[in-house]
């Protein structure tokens, strides 16, 4: 049985480890890998055809909690408890209540569920709900005045067992929203809170990057605040630009070949090359960026979503990126940016593709078997479009035509909160 400290509104964890609300997905992950021993069967909940339409769960079975991440922004925002007999709660170092014990005797009102046959009692960030112990006993109610008037709250009978508890932000489990990361969760890492993608009337020219970082001085970790930091990358930046926008990557990985070339504009592309291209992989923003081996200038950008389902899940943050494109509103041409998840979205703002798409498979050297099946790469635009069978986007390549000198910069903004 595990010993947990309950926290409204924040989290749920003990000395070794703690889910936050606000956490991204990924850290929960890394959470459960190191305590393998401890917490075992998980199961991974989604939604494989409409991935953003329901929560990422993340169901201990073994420990009866699940824990629910939005499904847009990979947060965590719910915390569901719902097998009390497997755990020990605490709140404030003192064991908060056994499975059996029924709410204590204050001006608590709970509300009845007549369809589940549940007692919710709810609190700022946390609630409960109580089972009846027969299901053919009717709730009672007591009367609770008011200024001029009196209300009718049911009560929770004695005995009553507590069946889930929830913990997430602000008064209402229903409308509840995933909290911005906590300022532990960063963890000396900077995180992408948009991506605008930069184009001109022939394709793309780079990225607009509002970056978020836990920013300290001199003093403690306490002192320090979430700064939003905005970075621009273009092609053909040298990799010392990239590296003073972005910082170093995660990882430098060298190409072994390309199964794009079908797609790239240039004439050249099918002649092979004595050295090998390297990706600058920055997993928390959600992004590679690839350099030539030759002029070591940037040449290509991938944005990845980061959908389940996907062969790369959970291997990147993921990457809120937006596409300028012209929309006619009536006898007006605007250009707006946005988030496309879908394909068919692209095509009726794009237009449909000229070539058949490269079917990708990928799959390790050591187990030749990709269980989420091939995915479907289209080219639109000098961008590549990585289609997933449920015809969401799994990633996006953008290509631009190497510069002789980078574009001139913005200055460089930061603002705090």
């Amino acid at each position: 049985m595990l010993d947990l400290e309950v926290v409204p509104e924040r989290s749920l964890g003990n000395e070794q480890w703690e889910f936050a609300l606000g956490m991204p997905f990924s850290q929960a992950i890394c959470i459960l890998q190191k305590h393998c021993r401890i917490i075992k069967n998980v199961q991974v909940l989604y939604s494989e055809q409409t991935p953003l339409s329901h929560d990422l769960i993340l169901n201990l079975t073994q420990d009866g909690i699940k824990l629910l991440f939005d499904a847009t922004t990979q947060r965590l925002k719910v915390v569901e408890v719902y097998d009390l007999s497997k755990v020990k709660l605490k709140y404030c170092q003192r064991v908060a209540f056994t499975v059996t014990e029924a709410p204590p005797s204050a001006p608590l009102h709970p509300v009845y569920n007549a369809a589940e046959q549940l007692f919710h009692l709810n609190f700022r960030g946390l609630s409960f709900s109580f089972q009846l112990d027969s299901w053919n006993e009717a709730p009672k109610y007591e009367l609770f005045p008011l200024t001029h008037f009196f209300f009718l709250f049911p009560q929770i009978p004695h005995g009553a067992m507590v069946k889930r508890m929830h913990i997430y932000t602000g008064n209402n489990l229903q409308e509840t929203r995933a909290p911005a990361m906590p300022l532990a969760c960063f963890l000396g890492n900077i995180y992408a809170d948009c991506v605008d993608v930069l184009r001109d009337g022939t394709g793309p020219l780079g990225l607009k990057l509002r970056l978020l970082t836990a920013g300290s001085g001199l003093g403690v970790m306490a002192d320090a605040k979430v700064r939003f930091l905005e970075r621009s990358i273009f092609f053909g930046d040298s990799c010392q630009d990239v590296l003073g926008a972005l910082g170093s990557p995660h990882k430098v990985f060298y190409k072994s070949e390309d199964k794009m070339k079908i797609h790239s504009p240039s004439p050249h592309k099918q002649v092979p090359s004595k050295c090998n291209d390297y990706f600058f992989n920055y997993f928390t923003l959600g992004v590679d960026i690839l350099f030539d081996s030759t002029t070591h200038l940037v040449k290509k950008v991938v944005l990845h979503t980061n959908y389940p389902g996907h062969y790369n899940f959970n291997i990147y943050h993921r990457c809120d990126f937006r596409i300028p494109l012209l929309i006619k509103r009536g006898e007006m041409l605007s250009t707006v940016s946005l988030f496309v998840s879908q394909w068919d979205q692209v095509q009726e703002l794009l237009g449909h593709p000229m070539e058949k798409p490269v079917v990708l498979h990928r799959s390790s050297s050591a187990n030749n078997t990709n269980p989420f099946g091939s995915t479907f790469c289209f080219g639109l635009q000098r961008m590549i479009f990585e289609v997933m069978q449920n015809n969401h986007i799994a990633s996006v390549t953008l290509y631009g035509a190497p510069r002789a000198t980078s574009p001139a910069r913005p200055g460089s903004s930061s603002s705090s909160r």
